[in-house]
């Protein structure tokens, strides 16, 4: 199977986990204004009920993400696994990646468990790799310190997810054993390694420029037929700000960078939407394949461990508790 007929047959699995991320949105939303009205007698009560409704609501809304949208990504990860192990995927793939996760639900929750574990080993990477940013010095070392992170944060979800994967290939041995194999997948095999860096930042890059830029320039358009509207909601705002002393930010007093910043804003977001519905399951299957291809083919051993536990102390934790 190519990697688009694997990402075709599993994309149902992303507009489900979509949704119940959405819901877990609104859950959030409406206990906090739940609570904002239930308290609203005074502005003191009120903005209690606000705090304590948005705390049940991040908390049911984990609850959801651990109990509902974890279970159909690791749903859409095996069947993905399926695909680029053994070239084929049933014609209901979305029944048959629930069927495939059954009775397997205590390992898939150990594994979100581990992968606090995962994230601590390969974020030595990243601190070895941000001595750069700190060699360069000032601004521009923040700058090059802030990029190393959010592009080994990238990294990182795609290999945990991986690690996911891996787990659910190696049936017969203990998810953190598998963990273990996972991570050392990631270490010992470069190659592998450098060509997931080109697909994800190449891809995720590619789909931000179009994407984003699409609905940036059409977003521009539209406020550009309604330039009254800015002007009217600038002018508000620099009276609020001299009505405090302050001054007013450039952005906030200038119509047309107004609108190049709301346009940026909702191109970034619908951007991030989609790309996280469509685009990065199709990159993650390209990833899935590489990292599996390169663990079949050279299963971890001990003495791999061994050698990973003496360059990453952090994983010795991780190995301890097989």
């Amino acid at each position: 199977m190519t990697n688009f007929q694997v990402y075709r047959k599993t994309l149902s699995f992303s507009f489900v986990i979509f949704l119940v991320d959405l819901l877990g949105l609104v859950l959030v939303g409406g206990c906090a204004t739940a609570g904002f009205f239930i308290m609203s007698q005074s502005t003191e009560y009120a903005l209690v009920g606000l705090v304590i409704g948005l705390v049940i609501g991040i908390i049911l809304a984990a609850l959801l993400s651990m109990f509902v949208a974890n279970r159909f990504k690791a749903a859409q990860i095996a069947m993905m696994v399926k695909g680029v192990t053994e070239e084929s995927l049933p014609d209901h793939s979305f029944k048959a990646g629930l069927d495939e996760i059954k009775g397997r639900f205590g390992k898939i929750t150990v594994f979100f468990l581990i992968t606090n574990s995962i994230k601590s080993v390969f974020r030595q990477i990243g601190r070895g790799i941000n001595k750069i940013g700190t060699a360069v010095g000032g601004d521009t070392g923040n700058a090059i310190t802030s990029a190393i992170d959010s592009a080994i944060q990238t990294l990182i979800a795609y290999l945990c997810d991986c690690c996911l994967g891996w787990i659910l290939y190696r049936k017969e041995v203990n998810s953190w054993k598998a963990a273990c194999e996972g991570t050392v997948i990631f270490f010992k095999h470069g190659k592998t390694l450098i060509r997931n860096i080109g697909r994800i930042f190449g891809m995720g890059f590619l789909s931000f420029l179009l994407i984003g830029g699409a609905f940036f320039g059409l977003s521009y358009f539209i406020f550009t037929l309604m330039p009254q509207g800015f002007a009217s909601l600038t002018e508000e705002l620099a009276k609020i700000f001299a009505s405090d002393g302050g001054e007013v930010p450039e952005v906030l007093s200038n119509p047309t960078l107004a609108m190049l910043f709301v346009a940026a804003i909702i191109g970034v977001v619908l951007w991030s939407i989609i790309h996280s519905v469509l685009i990065r399951p199709f990159i993650l299957v390209g990833v899935m394949r590489n990292f599996m291809a390169a663990g079949v083919k050279d299963l971890p051993t001990e003495q791999d461990f061994a050698e990973i536990n003496n360059k990453y102390p952090r994983f010795g934790k991780l190995y301890n508790k097989i």
